[in-house]
């Protein structure tokens, strides 16, 4: 029998979505957005704004943006295929937010992230810190064209 799978995903500017939605139709799986209670303006996606409202979140370790809806019964998972954009070579701390409202022991997640450059290597150091009752499973920097392929392999 197979897991009982999650695609949880954060996208701020779609890249991510379309991912996690390809991943979820290859799979069978259950499909869940990460929404900020505040969403991200392009104002506040501007990295190179040293005070626009994601730099001020990623350069507070502590910074935990609101979720706007909760997972509908997270324990009947046991499987959380987790998606992001790479930010500051990390996972956005909405992702943070996401990770410490649930319990994940037990669980087996699998991380993927999407980016213009950045290695996934140290947004999965900085996962299992938030989150070491998980059952962290090697995660992967993905596009479109190998996105279904790869949710594929880990049936």
């Amino acid at each position: 029998m197979s897991a009982k799978t999650l695609v949880a995903y954060f996208s701020a500017s779609g890249v991510t979505a379309g991912v996690a939605k390809e991943i979820a139709r290859a799979m069978g799986a259950d499909l869940y957005e990460i929404r900020p209670t505040e969403p991200y303006t392009g104002a506040d996606l501007n990295w190179m704004d040293k005070k626009s409202r994601s730099s001020l979140e990623m350069n507070d370790p502590g910074s935990r943006p609101a979720i706007s809806q909760p997972v509908e019964n997270m324990g009947q998972y046991d499987r959380v295929i987790l998606g992001f954009p790479i930010w500051w070579y990390v996972e956005p701390r909405i992702i943070d937010t996401f990770l410490e409202s649930y319990d994940f022991s037990g669980k087996a997640v699998i991380p993927f992230a999407t980016s213009g450059g950045s290695g996934i290597s140290r947004a999965e150091q900085s996962l299992r810190s938030h989150c070491p009752g998980a059952i962290w499973m090697k995660g992967k920097l993905l596009n479109h064209a190998d996105a279904a392929s790869w949710a594929r392999s880990l049936d």
